[in-house]
């Protein structure tokens, strides 16, 4: 048995549900960040897959530039999240409805 193409995007599919049923549902800001690094790793996956078929490095240097935008993004985003839980002691988006100028 050989692993396909349509394998690879269905898990893909699958992973990205979930990340996107996560940031839609949840409260808790770390929770929906780690929600958003798994679609965006649902769409690295496909990157690779669709690379890995065509027989070119295109996807793959998607991914490291996807990869170098997550770091950035964890970054930023726990800055945030850290910010956010010394000014309010919660982590709650409902919180950020609050910022408002």
């Amino acid at each position: 048995m050989t692993v396909s193409i349509q394998h690879y995007l269905l898990l893909s599919v699958i992973l990205f549900i979930i990340g996107a049923y996560g940031v839609i549902t949840r409260k808790n800001l770390i929770i929906v960040l780690m929600s958003l690094e798994l679609m965006l790793n649902a769409a690295n996956l496909a990157f690779v897959a669709f690379s890995n078929v065509l027989g070119d490095l295109t996807g793959h240097v998607f991914v490291i530039m996807s990869v170098t935008v997550a770091a950035a993004e964890v970054a930023v985003g726990l800055a945030f999240v850290v910010t956010i839980y010394t000014h309010y002691d919660t982590l709650n988006i409902d919180v950020l409805k609050m910022l408002k100028g």
